[in-house]
């Protein structure tokens, strides 16, 4: 009786949303450098800069923080939806461009999702950087 009761109260408030999440890593230049040109190329930018540590987000959002932290060991893995699978090349290449390592290039993955269309970087420090768009494919002769 006191699941259900706990499940109505839990229904009946707002959906939470994510606000920010956090990203350690050793060398804060080499990181500066990758998420300025990947995460830049979908329209993101860094909106807060406190010296060991940088926000970044759409317009004025902080909902990526890179920290500068000496134990940092990689392994995160993040993943960014944005509107358009072209979005999702920019972000490949840019990436590529500015030091980060293919981990699986842009392209359906099917056992996702009937319309997962999406890429992978590892960013200097081996941390798995995704970028996903849902959108299905353009049908021929119609632009999306």
């Amino acid at each position: 009786m006191a699941a259900k009761k706990s499940a109505k109260k839990a229904a009946a408030r707002q959906k939470v949303a994510l606000d920010h999440v956090s990203l350690p890593v050793k060398r804060l230049a080499a990181a500066r450098k990758f998420y300025q040109a990947a995460l830049g190329a979908i329209g993101m930018s860094i909106n807060m800069d406190v010296g060991s540590a940088f926000g970044m987000g759409s317009k004025n959002e902080k909902i990526f923080w890179i920290s500068q932290h000496r134990a940092a060991g990689g392994g995160a893995h993040h993943a960014f939806r944005v509107g358009t699978r072209a979005d999702v090349n920019a972000f490949h290449e840019a990436g590529l461009r500015a030091g980060g390592q293919d981990h699986g290039a842009p392209g359906p993955r099917p056992n996702y999702g009937p319309h997962y269309y999406a890429a992978f970087l590892k960013d200097p420090e081996g941390n798995n950087i995704e970028v996903v768009c849902y959108r299905k494919a353009a049908t021929p002769g119609r632009a999306r």
